[in-house]
C-alpha cells in the first residue's frame, strides 16, 4: 500500500530525517485542524445596550365596570303603569317623579276609610256624652244613698252604667285608632302609586313599559335602575396563582377597548374572600373605585387591569436574558454542579415572574469595545419577564451579552480525506 511504501522510503533515507519529516507533517496537520475548527465553531454573541427608562412588574387581569352606587326602583303596589316621566339616560335628583301607577282603587279606599273614621269620631262624641251622663247619675245616687234617700240597688245600677259607658268609650277610641292606622296604610299605598327617585343619578335602564300591569303579590317588579355614574367600581377577577401578590392599597391602572391607550389610575380597595370557580379555574374578585366626572366610563365596559406590584422610574435597564442570579456556594459543589445550574436557571425564571427580588446580586457579561468579554457583578432591583433594573455595576451605553449562538459544524463527505478523494487509500 501507499502508506507502507512511504514509511519504507522514509526509513531508507535515515531514521533522524524520517522523524523530522513526521513531526513536520503532524504539526502542519494539527495547525490545519485548529484553523478549520476555529472557523467552523466560532461563537456569535447577541448584545444589547444598557438604556435608561421605566420598569413595572405587573399582575394583569380582566374586569368590568359597574356603578359604585345604584338602586333598582320597583313598585310597592299593584296596578297598571299609567305614566313614565323619564327615559334611559335621564338625569334625576332625589325626589323627582319617575312614574305613576293607576291610583283609582287606592284613592277610593282612602276615601272610604276617611268616611268610616268620621263616623267613629261622631260616635265618640256620643259616647263621651253618655259617659258624662252616667257619671252625673252615679254621683247623685251616691249622695242620696248617704242621706238614705235611695236604695243600694239604685246606687249599684248607676255605678254599673258608669263603668259600661267608660268601657264603650275606650272600645270606640281603640276602633278609631285602628281606623286611623288603616287610613295611614291606604294613604301610603296611594302615595306609592307615584314613584319618586331615591337618589341623585342617571336612569341606566327601564325594564317596564307604560301601560304594563304590575303585580306585587308574587314579587316586587323592577321598573328601572338609577345609578350614580360619578364614581365607577372596577370588578376584576384574579387567578389564585396571582392573588397572593396583591395587597390592599397597591397602585393599579386599567384601560378600556375604546380608550386608545388612556390609563385610569386608582388603588386596590378590597379583595373578596369568596372565590368564583369557572371551568375549574379559581378566581377572586378584586375591586377598586375610580372617579368618572367626564362620564367616559360606562356600565359593563370591559377593562384590562394592571396591578403594579413594584416599579422603578428613570433607571438602568437590561434584558432579563442577560442576568444570571447568584446562588449560594454550598449549592455549587463539584458533585452537585448540574443541579446547581438547573436551580440557577429556575431562579432566573422565578425572578422574572415574581419581580419581588430587590437588591439581589447577579452577574452580567459585558462586551468591551475591543471584543473582550468581561463578567461583572451587579445589584438587581425590580424585574419582570422582559427587563431587569440594575442598581449598581453598569453604566448607561455599555453593551451586555443577552445570548449566543454557534454555527452548525460541517461534516466531512463520506469517502473524502483531508487531501482529496482517495487520499490515504492504498492500491490493491
Amino acid at each position: 500500500m501507499a502508506i507502507f511504501s512511504t514509511v519504507n522510503y522514509l526509513f531508507s533515507i535515515g531514521r533522524t530525517t524520517a522523524l523530522i519529516v513526521l513531526l513536520v507533517l503532524l504539526a502542519v496537520f494539527g495547525l490545519w485542524r485548529i484553523l478549520w475548527a476555529d472557523d467552523n465553531t466560532s461563537v456569535t454573541y447577541t448584545t444589547e445596550t444598557v438604556v435608561r427608562g421605566d420598569i413595572e412588574n405587573l399582575v394583569t387581569a380582566t374586569g368590568t365596570l359597574q356603578p359604585q352606587d345604584y338602586v333598582d326602583v320597583g313598585a310597592q303596589v299593584s296596578g297598571q303603569l299609567k305614566k313614565l316621566h323619564v327615559d334611559v339616560g335621564s338625569e334625576v335628583k332625589a325626589g323627582d317623579l319617575l312614574a305613576e301607577i293607576d291610583a283609582t282603587v287606592y284613592a277610593a279606599r282612602v276615601d272610604a276609610t276617611r268616611a268610616s273614621l268620621r263616623t267613629q269620631q261622631a260616635q265618640l262624641l256620643d259616647r263621651e256624652a253618655q259617659l258624662s251622663l252616667a257619671n252625673i247619675k252615679y254621683t247623685r245616687e251616691k249622695n242620696l244613698f248617704k242621706e238614705a234617700a235611695t236604695t243600694g240597688e239604685s246606687l249599684q245600677t248607676a255605678e254599673a252604667s258608669l263603668k259600661s259607658a267608660q268601657a264603650q268609650l275606650k272600645a270606640l277610641q281603640a276602633q278609631i285608632e285602628q281606623t286611623e292606622s288603616t287610613l295611614r296604610v291606604e294613604a301610603a299605598n296611594l302615595n306609592y302609586a307615584k314613584i319618586y327617585a331615591p337618589i341623585d343619578g342617571t336612569v341606566v335602564s327601564i325594564t317596564s313599559r307604560q301601560g304594563q300591569t304590575l303585580n306585587t303579590n308574587q314579587m316586587a317588579p323592577t321598573i328601572m335602575r338609577i345609578a350614580d355614574l360619578s364614581t365607577m367600581t372596577v370588578q376584576t377577577q384574579v387567578s389564585e396563582a396571582d392573588i397572593g401578590r396583591l395587597r390592599k392599597g397597591m397602585e393599579v391602572y386599567f384601560t378600556t377597548l375604546g380608550s386608545k391607550g388612556r390609563r385610569w389610575y386608582s388603588k386596590l380597595d378590597r379583595i373578596q374572600p369568596t372565590p368564583e370557580i369557572l371551568n375549574n379555574v379559581v378566581l377572586y374578585n378584586a375591586l377598586f373605585d375610580v372617579p368618572n366626572e367626564s362620564r367616559l366610563l360606562m356600565t359593563q365596559m370591559s377593562t384590562q387591569v394592571f396591578f403594579i406590584e413594584s416599579q422603578a422610574k428613570d433607571v438602568l435597564l437590561v434584558p432579563m436574558s442577560a442576568v444570571t442570579f447568584a446562588t449560594p456556594r454550598a449549592e455549587r459543589s463539584q458533585s452537585d454542579a448540574p443541579n446547581a445550574e438547573r436551580k440557577s436557571r429556575s431562579e432566573n425564571i422565578n425572578a422574572a415572574s415574581s419581580g419581588a427580588l430587590h437588591k439581589r446580586p447577579a452577574t452580567i457579561k459585558i462586551m468591551q469595545d475591543n471584543g473582550d468579554i468581561e463578567e461583572r457583578k451587579v445589584l438587581v432591583g425590580v424585574t419582570n419577564r422582559v427587563q431587569a433594573h440594575i442598581i449598581t455595576g453598569l453604566n448607561e451605553g455599555e453593551k451586555v451579552i443577552s445570548g449566543s449562538s454557534r454555527p452548525t459544524q460541517a461534516k466531512p463527505v463520506a469517502g473524502m480525506g483531508m487531501g482529496g478523494p482517495g487520499m490515504g487509500m492504498g492500491r490493491r
